[in-house]
């Protein structure tokens, strides 16, 4: 019963919604290292194939 419910403006709903939608799209163009060798991982499968990797 003793919550406090913090009041957020449009204002700043807004420009979180902004801030999470520019970071998707930057996550999206420019990959985290994590994702990519999550990808990576998923691509060369069971070693069986010759790897560019050093």
């Amino acid at each position: 019963m003793g919550e406090i419910i913090r009041f957020i403006s449009k204002f700043e709903r807004e420009r979180a919604r902004l801030i999470r939608e520019a970071r998707a799209n930057y996550e999206r163009i420019f990959p985290s290292a994590d994702s990519a060798d999550v990808e990576g991982a998923a691509i060369e499968g069971d070693g069986g194939e010759a790897s560019s990797k050093p």
